[in-house]
């Protein structure tokens, strides 16, 4: 349930609750056709887990009832099983009919894992809803399947294999979903190589599995185990993890390796990649429809079974996940009604109170409610906020400089966002730098306690003026405390520098300007990444010598040019207050600090052959805790 002190409305920005009278936000409607039916038997399935009823069949009745529900409401749909095709021809020929019948449904998705796809089912499909978007189920190459069995024990990937052909023949494009497993941990750039192999591919999404708290293999409806669930019995040991089990830590490498890889090989101009491209899109500000991270979260999307049970998402547990059924709720008031009473996700907003103030809330945007109320329930949510960071930080490198793949496994640099910040002419700036010729404009040098130049007289609210080395006020612009710093990085580094701050204590001052900090401007990728990596070393090195109470952070951040709109990937070396001491402590130490920072950079400078002191062998980043820890 909600915790006292909710912070109800930042919750509302990173987890919309459904609204009846706002019908412009769209609502993802998961269509389990077969219930947990399926004509494979993967170990991992966790829709056979619920063991929700299996045999029935959705059919047209129920599909006009969710329209009638939802009314204007766009609905993107997604038919789901257990197996899909298993409701069988004519049945799914209705199911699509009737869809293409409903003016507010949207799109289409199937996820099938393709053992039952042949040349009828795609026939089937172009004549009832040509639109449909097919997903196939495939984790990767042959190794990397071999959690996904019949249930005979065998495994299904020749099949799978044969329909992705089978769709490349016909012209169709897909996408296919991975599962991250220890099967293919280590070897993301040829599993990813592998499935873009296929002609018709052209997303791939990989998802964890975070399975950490299985304790018990699937119970059998017969009275006689089948090979697989011998099979599964045999991977799933009492106390521990089940086999097929990762930790967060191991699939954020695995995707940073993915996504490295993605960039350098080029397979960006032909597919797409999942996280990587909702990290990028949130990193550059712009939406995504991928609810991880999205705020329409688990309000928004909704599960339908076949016996008209109709409730939240299906990756949470079920029968907890059940708000209604399609028969019992005539419209979206009385649906908004059973969320806003469902205990579950009570507790899963709650579990997003601890986002409103985390540094990573606008890029990160919450994650997946279900995981992240899995791993609160074992006492280790850290581990999947963890996870999240590690991943942003890492795509934020590949992104800022993408022939430098190393830097996304520097530990030091994190994504800082700075909100705004900008420069009226980037690339103007950049030119006068490097040429002592250039006309440079008349400066309005103001000394406040607000700091030095472009103050209008507000707490926090300048006007840049820009200067560079060759002005002759910039001697007199740089801010007393923060000079050591500046002089180093622009005399001995040959650095440019965008913005500095010695730190200010008025009382109105915001907790940003109270740090001691220099803005870097790199001039292009191949600077960013040298400049990046001696950072990481000048850190390592002052660190250690640090006086209590200050604490030493370099920022990856975007400078925006207002006169073009295009952004720059900036760097940010921040002297802060220590977490949890007294700000008395960070002023008392501030100059000492400032002066065993500034040494360590002077011992370090910006070389192309050097890398940051965090980045070891691949084997020691990608060392985590096991999966059942």
């Amino acid at each position: 349930m909600k915790s006292a002190g909710l912070d109800a409305e930042g919750i509302e920005k990173i987890y919309q609750s459904l609204t009846p009278d706002d019908t412009s936000k769209a609502v993802s409607v998961i269509m389990k056709l077969r219930g947990e039916t399926c004509d494979i038997d993967c170990l991992y399935c966790y829709e056979k887990r619920k063991e929700a009823p299996g045999g029935a069949r959705i059919d047209p009745t129920q599909i006009r009832k969710l329209a009638r529900l939802f009314n204007k409401r766009p609905l993107a749909v997604e038919l789901h099983g257990g197996e899909p095709l298993t409701v069988g021809k004519e049945e799914m020929a209705q199911i699509l009919t009737e869809l293409a019948r409903q003016p507010s449904v949207v799109r289409v998705n199937l996820q099938t894992n393709g053992v039952l796809l042949d040349d009828a089912w795609l026939d089937l499909f172009a004549a009832h809803y040509p639109d449909i978007r097919i997903g196939i189920s495939m984790d990767g190459d042959a190794q990397g399947n071999a959690w996904r069995v019949g249930y005979d024990g065998k495994p299904v990937y020749p099949r799978v294999a044969a329909a992705l052909q089978l769709l490349a023949a016909r012209g169709w494009k897909t996408g296919v979903i991975a599962a991250v497993t220890p099967a293919v941990l280590g070897r993301a750039e040829a599993v990813l190589d592998h499935i873009a192999g296929f002609g018709s591919v052209d997303s791939v999404s990989f998802v964890p599995c975070f399975d950490a708290s299985v304790r018990r293999s699937t119970a059998s409806s017969g009275r006689r185990r089948t090979a697989s669930r011998l099979l599964q019995q045999a991977n799933v040991t009492e106390g521990q993890a089940p086999n097929w089990a990762i930790h967060p830590a191991e699939y954020a490498e695995f995707v940073l390796s993915a996504t490295a890889h993605w960039i350098s090989a080029g397979l960006f101009a032909r597919l797409k990649l999942e996280p990587a491209v909702s990290a990028i899109r949130r990193l550059k500000g712009l939406d995504t429809g991928f609810c991880h991270f999205s705020d329409l979260k688990c309000d928004h999307v909704f599960t339908l079974y076949p016996d008209g049970r109709f409730g939240s998402c299906d990756e949470l547990p079920w029968p907890q996940a059940r708000l209604t059924s399609v028969q019992e709720t005539a419209d979206e008031a009385t649906l908004a009604g059973a969320q806003a009473s469902s205990r579950l996700l009570g507790q899963g907003k709650s579990l997003m109170e601890r986002c409103t103030t985390c540094d990573y809330r606008t890029t990160c945007g919450g994650g997946c409610v279900a995981t992240r109320w899995r791993y609160d329930l074992a006492g280790d949510q850290d581990a999947y906020c963890d996870y999240r960071m590690r991943m942003i930080d890492g795509i934020a490198a590949l992104l800022a400089a993408p022939a430098a793949p190393e830097g996304a496994w520097c530990r030091t640099l994190r994504w800082r966002p700075r909100r705004p910040n900008h420069m009226a002419d980037v690339e103007g700036f950049l030119t006068r730098w490097d040429d002592p010729e250039a006309p440079r404009p008349t400066a309005r040098l103001r000394i406040s306690e607000y700091g030095n130049i472009n103050t209008v007289g507000r707490p926090g609210v300048h006007e840049a003026d820009d200067l560079d080395p060759w002005h002759p006020l910039w001697s007199q612009a740089v801010e007393r405390g923060v000079r050591p710093l500046v002089s180093i990085v622009t005399e001995q580094w040959h650095c440019v520098t965008y913005d500095s701050c010695e730190g200010h204590t008025h009382e109105t001052a915001d907790p940003a300007t109270r740090n001691r900090r220099i803005g870097l401007l790199p001039r292009n990728r191949t600077e960013y990444s040298a400049v990046a990596a001696a950072l990481c070393r000048a850190v390592h090195a002052a660190t250690p010598l640090l006086p209590q109470g200050v604490e030493v952070s370099v920022g990856r951040a975007d400078l925006t040019c207002t006169a073009s709109g295009r952004t720059t990937p900036v760097l940010d070396l921040v002297l802060r207050p220590g977490a949890g001491l007294p700000e008395s402590l960070f002023r008392s130490g501030l100059d000492t600090a400032t002066g065993l920072l500034a040494d360590a950079l002077a011992a370090e400078r910006p070389e192309a052959a050097k890398g940051c002191a965090c980045v070891g062998s691949m084997a020691e980043n990608t060392r985590v805790p096991a999966a059942g820890t």
